[in-house]
């Protein structure tokens, strides 16, 4: 009796610790806000958030009411920022305008990673998508 429950117990946690796992491979998009401090700027605060995406998911258009410092930390991204395209790997820089309508795609392999940086109104929403 005590072997069965031990074989119950065992496959109920591998099967929790499984089912987590595709659950982790599943999301798409995953948004961190990493730190949020007013500015010396009236009006005005820093975000950092770290963003995740999957091989092959599309962030949709979207805007932000202010400007927008990308890092790009893994992966390969390609943004879409005022209808023009660019591509940017690990290591690479990119600005986007306050309210200027971008999308991004992981068209790499592997997990995309940026560390995406606003200097925003505050009290504004950060993201606005755009239809």
């Amino acid at each position: 009796m005590n072997t069965r429950r031990i074989a119950v117990i065992a496959l109920l946690v591998v099967s929790t610790v499984a089912l987590h796992a595709v659950q982790q491979q599943q999301a798409e998009a995953l948004r961190t806000e990493l730190q949020r401090h007013d500015l010396s700027v009236p009006g005005r605060e820093v975000i950092q958030v770290r963003v995740e995406i999957a091989p092959g998911t599309v962030f949709p258009s979207h805007t932000h009411p202010g400007e927008e410092i990308i890092y790009v930390i893994e992966g390969v991204w390609e943004y879409v920022v005022s209808g023009k395209p660019v591509r940017a790997n690990a290591g690479d820089v990119l600005f986007v305008p306050a309210g200027a309508i971008h999308s991004a795609k992981n068209v790499g392999t592997g997990r995309a990673v940026e560390l995406a940086t606003y200097i925003v109104e505050k009290g504004r929403p950060v993201l606005t998508f755009v239809k």
